[in-house]
């Protein structure tokens, strides 16, 4: 670009076609990047004579808004004529001004204090004004002056929610309780009402990040940061709700920053140096920016999970808070192992882990009912068909990790049984019963059906503790849920326990849609009568095939069998026919002949 002076503030708008540069304090210079860049500028001057441009942002592609000490003007860019067009301006008197991308809202600050803040909300070609918004002041001075200032001010997007977060110092005293964040929520881009408070209990410096849904607060004084989830419980009075860091303050993780080769030996410094944490010279940037002005670096600050797992020691907390961040699958599992891990198993272990699953069982019942909802365009607990569950939930937010069943299965109850067996002690293997039996009752209790991988994953540890009679009380009990893979499971258990088959076969036939399982492990234990029998029961004997009983009666071996099988389907013929022969189609010739050859053999031995 060619030098026309200093440049006070230089931005891209969103598609990076068009660069607004200011030089002066009422004018803004464009070029174009059609392709390449266009070596002519054109300009916008401000409204009025006296008039101060405090800043500019890109609202919209093609959209920019002078933000001005009078005020602030909306206009088009149109680059192809290279020229702007005004399309609303509104009158203020400004003291200074911030805005938020991801919202598009932008807040004011008018009066003699500073503390008179007017939301704007930019849509295309539009201005929308909310409600006007008064931020408390800890002192208010005598004299009239600004108290609130633009650095302790910060536009975020939290859970979805447009929110003002705004840092409040308290005069320095004896009894000063420290300062605090105080954040204001905009509801439905009407109104902005104080909601959360955030405990800082120490002075001094303070700067504020948004990384992942947290309000991140550096101390320089102390040089540490602090976390902050608005959506983790605290105490509230009904209206605002008071929050502690989710964990004790801990400092930015430390780094180097390397010096290219010849930097380094004109500098007499070695390659890699260390960069000087929370220094006076860095400025931040929303949502997660950091500039050392000094060293010309800039940073994104970034969350690094897996040292939390042992800075927050309330698990059922460090579930909660690890299910609202993103790409935290994966430490959740660590934490879930973890959890179930440890030998001595006390009754408050046991109870923190029954709470545990009642964390992720409803997150879980959420989700389901979004996403039934989602596929059906029905409330989602009319969908469901159930009303919402008496547990107590402990989070009505939608999460950003889901924990669900096969979740549990292949990541957290397949390994931790495997381990128990290895152990080969009694005690593990009834605590492996215990937990599984404990999650299935959470999923009960949040209506949530019970996948059958997970009923038959406690049913191999019954038998592999050959604790039987729990087994089958909990069959008989209905506490494991009817299916057939788990059907078929009992009856591969037959060996191991006898009563397994009738276990089975019962399930079945609860099951009311396995009818022709059910006659296929009757013939298969060559019970061939009694699958006669069922199958008369259920209305099905027209459509039964007869081939694949006279099979089973041949094999069998009994000719009192094959003899009752065989004159069973004449009858049925004769009678859904009107003549007792097999059609072709039923490929029965096999049996017809073998029928012969045994009961003519026996006629001709009798008239002997």
């Amino acid at each position: 670009m060619e030098d026309k002076g200093p440049v006070i503030s230089i931005k891209f708008s969103p598609d990076q076609q068009v660069l607004a540069i200011q030089r002066s304090k009422t004018s803004v210079e464009f070029v174009n990047f059609l392709g390449e860049m266009d070596p002519l500028e054109y300009s916008q001057s401000c409204k009025g004579k006296n008039t101060v441009i405090l800043g500019f942002v890109w609202t919209h592609t093609n959209e920019i808004v002078f933000v001005t000490d009078h005020g602030v003007e909306l206009y088009q860019v149109v680059p192809e004529k290279r020229v702007l067009k005004l399309l609303k301006s509104l009158s203020y008197t400004v003291n200074w001004y911030v805005f938020c991308p991801q919202s598009s809202l932008m807040l004011l600050s008018l009066s003699a204090l500073g503390n008179q803040m007017q939301p704007l909300h930019f849509r295309p070609a539009t201005i929308n004004k909310l409600t006007k918004l008064e931020i408390e002041l800890p002192v208010v001075p005598k004299a009239p002056k600004l108290c609130l200032l633009e650095r302790d001010v910060t536009l975020a997007v939290l859970y979805g929610q447009p929110s003002v977060v705004v840092l409040r110092h308290h005069p320095r005293g004896v009894s000063s309780p420290g300062a605090e964040v105080v954040v204001y929520t905009v509801h439905k881009m009407l109104s902005a009402k104080r909601s959360h408070v955030l405990r800082l209990d120490m002075g001094g410096r303070f700067a504020v990040n948004v990384v992942d849904n947290l309000i991140v607060v550096h101390h320089q004084a102390s040089k540490t940061s602090m976390l902050f989830d608005v959506n983790m419980k605290g105490e509230s009075d009904g209206c605002v709700t008071y929050h502690q860091p989710v964990a004790a303050p801990r400092p930015i993780k430390p780094f180097s920053l390397r010096l290219p080769v010849a930097a380094a030996q004109v500098l007499s410094e070695p390659a890699y140096i260390s960069c000087e944490l929370y220094s006076p010279n860095w400025v931040v940037f929303q949502p997660n920016i950091v500039i050392d002005a000094k060293l010309g670096c800039l940073w994104y600050v970034e969350l690094n999970l897996k040292p939390l797992i042992g800075l927050i020691p309330d698990k059922c907390l460090l579930v909660d808070f690890l299910m609202q961040r993103k790409n935290s699958k994966p430490v959740l599992m660590q934490v879930l192992q973890d959890i179930l891990a440890p030998t001595d198993h006390n009754r408050s272990h046991l109870v923190a882990i029954a709470e545990l699953f009642d964390h992720l069982n409803d997150v879980y019942r959420n989700y389901l009912e979004v996403e039934m909802m989602s596929q059906m365009g029905t409330p989602a607990t009319s969908s469901l068909g159930m009303t919402p569950p008496k547990v107590a939930a402990p989070s009505q937010q939608k999460a950003q990790v889901v924990i669900d069943q096969a979740d549990m299965y292949t990541n957290v109850f397949s390994r931790f049984a495997d381990c128990r067996r290895e152990d080969g002690d009694n005690g593990s293997s009834k605590f492996v019963v215990w937990v599984l039996l404990e999650y299935i009752r959470s999923l009960t209790d949040y209506q949530i059906p019970v996948q059958h991988y997970i009923h038959e994953l406690l049913i191999n540890s019954l038998v592999h503790h050959r604790a039987y009679y729990q087994l089958h009380q909990l069959l008989q009990y209905h506490v494991v849920s009817d299916s057939k893979p788990l059907a078929c499971l009992l009856l591969s258990l037959e060996n191991l326990y006898p009563a397994a088959h009738q276990l089975a076969l019962d399930m079945l036939k609860r099951l009311g849609t396995a009818n022709e399982e059910i006659i296929e492990v009757l013939l298969s234990k060559q019970q061939i009568l009694p699958a006669l029998r069922f199958v008369r029961s259920t209305g099905a004997i027209d459509q039964v095939s007869a081939r694949k009983f006279l099979e089973a009666a041949k094999s069998a071996g009994d000719t009192t069998v094959f003899y009752a099988v065989f004159k069973f389907f004449e009858q049925r013929n004769l009678r859904v026919k009107g003549t007792a022969a097999f059609s072709k189609g039923e490929h029965c010739d096999i049996y017809v002949k073998h029928f012969q050859e045994l009961f003519t053999e026996t006629n001709a031995n009798q008239e002997i």
